[in-house]
């Protein structure tokens, strides 16, 4: 009896949940939500890119230009130096000798010349009077003209001594950093053979060496009717970057073109000048510039770079549409400005670009769309620091 009451509360329970299900209903999942912008439209100018190298405003290799022991050395390897600096002295007690030497030989030459000139001046007086005959006042005017181009001679080896006793301190020719010296105290140097002492480098300004190809600079040339002479002469802003730092944040200006167009390369070399107070940019830093080009301001379309995309058809958008369904919109893109790039076909100025959310944003697919305004201020290019006057340096 027992055993039949349980069993029957069993197939009450398993009849009521029975009655209790429902059949499970598929729900769509809500389309994926984006952010969409419209493109701003604002004015931008062409740039052209390079690459290049640094190179220093001056080299100088010291030399030893007098022989004689280098007796003293008067900088630390790698020092910066200011002009005039003494850098190294040589042995100079011969050329002091040497010069008291030549100046006793001018001082005896004088003597010798004053000498004539007062026997000149008797003997004329003498022959006015009948007393002297006239070739004694002939070879007095020979010993005169004679002792005076002595003496130019004398003077002559003087002011030759005087600049070999210079020759024995070494000075700096210029603002710079020195490399490390060649020669250590105690050797001889100049000993009739060329006898390098150390390098020195100007590095504030600093140069960027570039070159741009036929087809660039016949390109510039006829859109901007500016040649390459003219353009030297305009400072064109060029901007630098080196190989670790991103955007271009040194300024600076074209100062140089070459004369001629290589045959072997198509190319024509270009040099622009740059501040570089701190010495932080060396000499031989591989380089990458910018040059405006001038006369090219117009007007354009700009999207974020990180809205666009690349695939085997090329570049393209994802546009939302009035009913919020996803478009794959290929464009023509142009320069970059900042973080955004010129778009030259393919959009216009009502177009909604997805900003964020693209990859749940499948061509064809509806998305949730949030309108968000992109600022012109956002799309502008990272200033770059004031560019100064040609020849002064950034403080």
């Amino acid at each position: 009896m027992m055993k039949r009451n349980i069993a029957g509360l069993i197939w009450m329970v398993i009849v009521s949940a029975a009655g209790c299900e429902q059949k499970n209903a598929y729900v769509p999942p809500p389309p994926p939500q984006v952010t969409v912008s419209q493109p701003v439209h604002r004015q931008v100018s062409d740039y052209l890119e390079f690459t290049g190298n640094t190179q220093a405003v001056n080299t100088v290799q010291l030399v030893a230009r007098v022989e004689g022991y280098l007796d003293k050395v008067f900088f630390h390897d790698g020092d910066l130096v200011r002009k005039g600096q003494p850098l190294f002295l040589i042995q100079q007690d011969t050329y002091q000798a040497r010069l008291k030497q030549v100046e006793a030989q001018v001082l005896q030459q004088k003597a010798s010349l004053s000498h004539a000139q007062t026997e000149l001046d008797r003997f004329s007086g003498l022959v006015r009077q009948h007393a002297a005959a006239q070739t004694d006042v002939d070879k007095w005017r020979f010993e005169r003209d004679n002792a005076r181009a002595a003496v130019v001679a004398a003077e002559a080896n003087r002011d030759l001594a005087q600049l070999n006793l210079n020759y024995t301190k070494v000075v700096a020719p210029f603002d710079g950093r020195i490399d490390r010296r060649l020669k250590d105290p105690g050797n001889v140097v100049g000993a009739g053979e060329f006898t390098p002492l150390a390098q020195i480098n100007q590095i504030d300004p600093i140069y960027v060496y570039f070159t741009i190809s036929e087809t660039d600079l016949l390109k510039v040339v006829k859109q901007t009717s500016v040649g390459p002479g003219e353009a030297q002469k305009l400072k064109i802003p060029a901007e630098l970057a080196l190989s670790d730092e991103t955007g271009y944040p040194h300024a600076g200006f074209l100062d140089f073109s070459a004369i001629s167009v290589t045959p072997t390369t198509g190319t024509l070399l270009l040099r622009a000048s740059y501040p570089n107070a701190d010495g932080s940019i060396l000499p031989g830093l591989f380089a990458r510039v910018r040059v405006l080009v001038v006369n090219s301001e117009k007007m354009a379309l700009l999207v974020p770079e990180s809205a666009i995309g690349y695939d085997q058809l090329g570049s393209y958008l994802l546009i939302v549409d009035k009913d919020d369904t996803v478009e794959r919109r290929p464009v023509k893109l142009g320069r970059q400005a900042g973080d955004s790039r010129v778009v030259e076909k393919g959009l216009n100025d009502q177009d909604w670009v997805i900003l964020t959310g693209l990859l749940r944003a499948i061509p064809g697919n509806k998305v949730k769309s949030v309108k968000k305004p992109l600022t012109a201020e956002q799309s502008q290019p990272a200033a770059a620091p004031a560019s100064p006057e040609p020849g002064k340096s950034a403080s």
